[in-house]
């Protein structure tokens, strides 16, 4: 029995869910006279972030012919960070926007699923397309993706070099954006997209995200005369520790390990101690994560430490506060035990566009009350995978032998009936 519903009912109906529309000129009215001394520029929609949530939410807003500016505090496109897997219902939304067969040519689709223990033993394999034969599953790497989405924005839309200072709303409704560099915008509307240590989401009262008590090494290997794995994501448990890599191309490979840590540790940056913490952890395991390892570029590998934020009904604040709205990791951090945290931030992206689009355009809905519908129609599946993604970790990153021992059970019966409707596989 599937755990979760799939979030729109009409997404098994038809693939094309967001209405494309091309050649539209821009829609671009202006802001609400108010207090606008000092002022630098004026806009109706500023995106506040240049990621994956961010980027997607442009070009969602730019096919249905209304203008944004995208503020991004690094001096390019942040293609820091390896890679990620999208599931199907990432793909609908890729599909949506135009870019999907785009990146299908550069990303192999995987077929299955292969668990193993920490010595090698397989605990089961099983293919996705067993029980679903629309699912999709592919890793992508991170940099390829911000590439593609800012190629479909025009020129001067992602403003780089923008860190957000100060945030103020007006009386007419307006926000006041204030840059690091003295820079002030005054928006409409503005869409949080600064990810899971958003100044946005603090400014409306958000919790700073919570330490889920693990850290993940990620890498991306590099095999220049062709990689030798199949089209299958591997993983690997042990006690307190885990890991997997999943073959992105033809050449790349992306991998991480996961181990338990009763605080986040300091912030290192050095890829050659990086490397010899990441082979440390691992060094009895499978050779080829050693092998992997040893691939990456030095550019190429992370440590990260994971949190989370619960959505908790009645506690946590809404997703939008007068006309400023979140999407993403910076509404709903999650960990990524479930793949779902991209997905979910694509998914957050058009629905929010569409929405937007109707109420800028004459619809019934104002702006307010359609970042209201928005929250609404989000609200419960992503608060789900959230609590989920974090249960699923508790289990695969216990330490304890009992534990483990009747995890490996779970996990070897729950290979078939491991997949739900939206696309998520629970490891």
């Amino acid at each position: 029995m599937s755990l979760v519903r799939p979030i729109y009912p009409f997404l098994a109906r038809s693939k094309r869910w967001f209405p494309v529309r091309t050649g539209l000129k821009p829609v671009c009215l202006t802001t609400t006279r108010a207090e606008t001394s000092g002022v630098d520029r004026e806009e109706k929609v500023v995106i506040v972030g240049g990621g994956i949530g961010g980027l997607a939410t442009a070009v969602a807003l730019h096919r249905l012919g209304i203008r944004s500016v995208v503020l991004e505090q690094a001096e390019s496109l942040r293609t820091g960070g390896a890679s990620l897997t999208l599931s199907k219902n990432g793909w609908r939304v890729l599909d949506a926007i135009s870019i999907g067969p785009q990146l299908r040519k550069q990303f192999l689709e995987m077929q299955g699923v292969v668990l193993k223990k920490e010595d090698g033993r397989e605990l089961r394999s099983f293919k996705f397309k067993d029980n679903d034969q629309s699912q999709e599953v592919r890793g992508v790497e991170r940099r390829v993706l911000l590439e593609t989405l800012a190629s479909q924005l025009p020129p001067q839309t992602i403003r780089f070099s923008s860190k957000l200072e100060s945030i103020q709303s007006n009386a007419n409704g307006d926000t006041l954006l204030q840059l690091k560099d003295g820079t002030r915008f005054l928006a409409n509307i503005v869409i949080g997209c600064d990810g899971i240590r958003s100044k946005v989401a603090t400014w409306m009262g958000f919790s700073e995200p919570k330490y889920v008590g693990y850290c993940a090494f990620r890498g991306l290997g590099f095999f220049p005369n062709g990689q030798p794995f199949q089209q299958k994501v591997n993983y690997i448990f042990g006690r307190g520790l885990r890991a997997g890599y999943v073959p992105v191309s033809a050449t790349k490979v992306y991998w991480f390990i996961t181990f338990n840590s009763p605080s986040l540790g300091p912030q290192m940056m050095d890829p050659a101690i990086l490397r010899k913490e990441a082979k440390e952890l691992v060094s009895t395991w499978p050779e080829d994560l050693q092998n992997l390892i040893d691939l990456t570029p030095d550019e190429a590998i992370s440590r990260t430490p994971l949190a989370d934020r619960w959505l908790w009904p009645g506690i946590a604040p809404s997703a939008s506060k007068g006309r400023v709205v979140l999407v993403g990791d910076s509404w709903h951090p999650m960990t990524p035990n479930l793949g779902q945290g991209a997905c979910c931030a694509l998914e957050d992206s058009v629905l929010l566009a569409n929405k937007l689009a109707s109420a800028i355009n004459g619809g019934t809905e104002s702006v307010e009350g359609a970042m209201e519908s928005y929250r609404s129609e989000r609200w419960s599946q992503v608060f789900r995978l959230t609590v989920l993604a974090n249960l699923v970790g508790k289990l695969l990153q216990s330490d304890n032998p009992l534990v483990c021992s009747v995890r490996d059970n779970i996990v070897s019966a729950m290979g078939k009936s491991s997949r739900t409707n939206d696309g998520t596989h629970k490891l």
